[in-house]
């Protein structure tokens, strides 16, 4: 049963923003949200930008769960280089994060699995081509 409400899911917005976040796990990066508001239109700083990008990471986050993987948004992260309450608060919501649990090693530990999750393949790992 979904935790956010749809407004992103199917629009090519939401799929820029899922490009954004699985590119920057592919080379074991990150993304902030003011890259995340750019690909939105959205202003790069205030309320209205960290409620939108927060409702379009919380619709992916919820979307990847599903399919079994990690939360996605670990790799996208503020100007403090940490991800913001809103991340730690859905990973409580979705019964990944414990209210005993220390948030930081949670999210480096679910960032690494996400890294792992979609890492390039390895020419020797895809066959002959």
């Amino acid at each position: 049963m979904p935790i956010v409400t749809d407004k992103y899911r199917g629009t090519t917005i939401y799929f820029h923003v899922h490009a954004e976040l699985v590119r920057a796990a592919q080379y074991r990066g990150i993304t902030t949200y003011q890259d995340i508001a750019l690909i939105m239109a959205l202003p790069l700083s205030g309320s209205h930008m960290g409620s939108q990008t927060g409702h379009i990471l919380g619709e992916i986050v919820e979307d990847e769960v599903v399919a079994g993987r990690p939360m996605l948004s670990a790799v996208a992260v503020g100007v403090s280089g940490k991800p913001g309450p809103g991340f730690f608060g859905l990973a409580r919501d979705l019964g990944k994060l414990r209210h005993d649990e220390d948030e930081i090693a949670f999210w480096i530990a679910e960032r690494d699995r996400v890294y792992d999750a979609w890492r390039r393949p390895l020419r020797s790992e895809r066959g002959s081509i």
